[in-house]
Order: C-alpha cells, then structure tokens, then sequence
C-alpha cells in the first residue's frame, strides 16, 4: 500500500470557502514531504507530485480554482524534504493560520504544511533563497528495511575521515559541469560539505547557494567511493576539474536525499521579500 492510499489521522475541517470579492494575497509556507511516493515536486501530467498535491488541497478551498504553488527547490523523483519553502496566491477569507490548518488537513499523510504566513505580492521563494542545505542519509549497517525507507545502505565499512577530506573540494566556487545536468549555467557556489557519522549512520549535509539537477546525489556518489576506499581528495580534484561526468554521471539514489532547510534572505531589486 502507498502512502497516499493510507488512511489519514488528520481531523477533516469544513474552512469557509473562498470569495471572489476578497482581495488576493501572497503566502508562504514550509512543507514536509516523504518523496518515496512521488514524482518529484513539479507538477507533471499522469503523475503524482508535490506541486500537483498542494495545488489540488488549495483548489478544495477556493471554489475548484486551481492555482500555482512555486517551490524553491523541484526535488527529483524519491527525494524528500523536511525545510521545502512554497509560495501561493490565495483570495479567501480565512486567515493564515486557519489558512495552513485547512491546507494541512485535507492533504495526504506524505505531506504536511506549516507556518503559513503573509508574504509580499512578489515573493518567489526560488529566487528569495539565499541557500539551500540537503542532507544524504547513508545507513552503514546491516539489511533494515524500515532505516534504508529514507537512507542508502551501505554494507562495507565507511571511511567518513576520508568522505569529509574530499568533501573539501567541492567547497567555493566552481565549474559543476563533471556533478550535474549539462543544460543550466553550471557554476554554483557550495557554502559547507559535512560528513558525520553517529554509530552506524552517516550524513552528508551539502549547503550551496543553488544546485544543479542531481548534483547533491553526484557528489554522494564520488564521497561513497572515497569512503570505500577506491578514490581519494585528488580523485575528486581531477574529476571535478575535468568538467566531463564524474563516474560516468552516476548518482546516488534518491532514497536517501532530503532537502533539509532553506534559507531566505536574498533580494533582487527589492522585489523579493516578506511582510
């Protein structure tokens, strides 16, 4: 049984629907999800998503009328998130709070929204993000099938001293060519890369100003090498200065992968922020 065909605990609540003659405002909000079950977070015809779920959930409370919800990261396939920051127009009547206590009780039990609040009529979270931290999940133990839900398991003994030394490299200003999709502006500045162990769990956090599509999983996939004892720092140097796929584009699998947290704070032209 999926996640979305579990039956939800939530209470069903009977929100005041919404008025055409009230004036529209812009809201954000903090949205968890559990990816195991989802296509992503962009919304895609035939298939289930985030956006797609959140988007239906605010229809329910605005007459059927269906509008956007912006993210600041469109996590892949399987990947989850506890920090996804969105952003929506809505012209009810219910305040923000009664606003994130609808939205929370008729969405599926994948997915949970708080801290709803005002926001200015511009705000984008894409572009208001001053960073972004993703968390990879590696679970260095054996078989368990309730841990590796949300976490790759690794059977071999990782050398995470090692992981964290390579780590290194990536942080700065780079080129991302060898680490992501080839079809964006690749340079990107990475703020931190820590790996931490804690018993038979190990974390990579990867903090960056933005990423390319798969980079976070690319660069776990090369760290777990280093761990295992097949490359080192200067490895990853000379893949990262090569600026052709690292490993032949291999990437971690999306399991493991959450977008813990996102940052706001940037502004362009005064366009962007928060009342």
């Amino acid at each position: 049984m999926s996640t979305a065909d579990r039956p939800s605990n939530k209470t069903a609540l009977a929100p005041e629907r919404a008025s055409s003659s009230a004036p529209a405002r812009r809201y954000r909000a903090r949205v968890e999800y559990d990816g195991t079950d989802f296509f992503g977070f962009q919304a895609q015809p035939g298939v289930r998503t985030v956006q797609g779920e959140l988007e239906a959930a605010l229809a329910r409370l605005s007459n059927g009328e269906r509008r956007p919800v912006d993210g600041a990261g469109r996590t892949d396939t399987g990947v989850h998130a506890t920090g996804q920051v969105i952003a929506f127009t809505y012209n009810g009547r219910l305040s923000a709070e009664e606003l994130g206590r609808a939205l929370d009780a008729i969405l599926p039990a994948d997915v949970a929204i708080r801290d709803v609040r005002h926001a200015t009529a511009r705000f984008h979270p894409r572009y208001a993000a001053r960073y972004r931290e993703y968390r990879y999940t590696v679970w260095n133990g054996p078989r368990s099938p309730l841990r590796e839900r949300a976490a790759l398991g690794v059977r071999v003994p990782l050398d995470t001293a090692a992981m964290e030394r390579a780590g290194s490299v990536f942080v700065g200003r780079h080129d991302f060519s060898a680490f992501g999709a080839a079809d964006r502006q690749p340079v990107r500045t990475v703020h931190a890369v820590r790996v931490r162990r804690s018993g038979q769990l190990v974390t990579i956090d990867v903090r960056a100003d933005a990423f390319l599509r798969g980079m976070v999983r690319r660069i776990v996939a090369i760290l777990l090498e280093v761990g295992r004892g097949k490359l080192d720092e200067r490895d990853v140097r000379a893949a990262l200065a090569a600026r052709r796929p690292a490993l032949d584009g291999a990437a971690a699998p999306a399991q493991g992968l959450c977008l813990r947290r996102v940052v706001l704070g940037r502004r362009t032209g005064g366009a962007y922020g928060d009342d």
